[in-house]
């Protein structure tokens, strides 16, 4: 085992050559790493109790291949489904049939599982609903659901790489759970509230204003209706005048 702190900022350090941009010639790059260490070194000491305090370096450099796989495989991804998007706005006719798939997991880290989750919502066409920790699930929105196969096997191929990457319990060999396309009454609550069941009712907005209008009690105010039609002061007043 390893400390953790060293280790962070190690990788500042590489991430600030990066950064910089120096020149590709040996004095830059060393002057950099060695501003980037004397930064990164401080730094990560400073901040060693939001990170465990060890880390397994061996098993954690087995798993940069498997990251550098999980991005090229996301990158491929991202441009075949830009492509999809794209033809989909600009046809005429483009077909759209949208689903919403419940996908189990393997991972079950909360690193792991964001990943995953995060990965789906920056691809065109699909967006990470919600998280059913119970089930271990996410519910997935897609522009095309004709074919969920499709959808999923990026996802579990992103899911083998995360099983080595964050060092799960489970292992790439282990038969990935049944998914299921979300039952067409769409009672799940991300949906519900965006359209509402057939046949539930909803309560009509007008019927209190047309019950409790100011109006209709202004129009039937008797008291109004006497003052300007009450036929016995003008029978008064006329007799008065001819008695006169």
């Amino acid at each position: 085992m390893t400390r953790t702190w060293p280790v962070a900022g190690s990788l500042f350090a590489v991430l600030w050559v990066f950064v910089q941009g120096p020149p590709i010639a040996p004095e830059p790059l060393v002057g950099s790493l060695l501003i980037g260490l004397v930064v990164g070194l401080p730094t990560a000491f400073v901040f060693r109790r939001l990170y465990g305090a060890t880390v397994d370096l061996p098993r954690t450099l087995r798993g940069v291949p498997y990251a550098l796989l999980y991005a090229l495989t996301f990158v491929r991804e991202a441009i075949v489904a830009s492509l999809d998007v794209t033809y989909r706005v600009l046809a005429p006719a483009g077909p759209i049939e949208s689903e919403v798939i419940l996908i189990p997991l393997r991972v079950r880290t909360d690193l792991g599982v964001t990943t995953i989750a995060n990965s789906i919502t920056m691809t065109p066409g699909s967006l990470t609903l919600n998280y059913d920790p119970e089930e271990n699930a996410l519910y997935v929105h897609v522009i095309d659901g004709s074919d969920p196969e499709d959808i999923v096997d990026p996802i579990r191929e992103w899911e083998r790489y995360a099983l080595v990457i964050f060092d799960e319990e489970l292992s790439p060999s282990d038969p990935a759970p049944d998914f299921a396309v979300y039952p067409p009454d769409r009672t799940h609550p991300a949906l519900k509230q965006a359209a509402p069941e057939a046949g539930e009712e909803t309560d009509p907005p007008m019927e209190k204003t047309e019950t409790d209008s100011p109006m209709e009690k202004t129009e039937t105010d008797p008291r109004t209706e006497e003052t300007e039609t009450d036929p016995r002061t003008e029978e008064t007043t006329g007799g008065d005048k001819n008695g006169r």
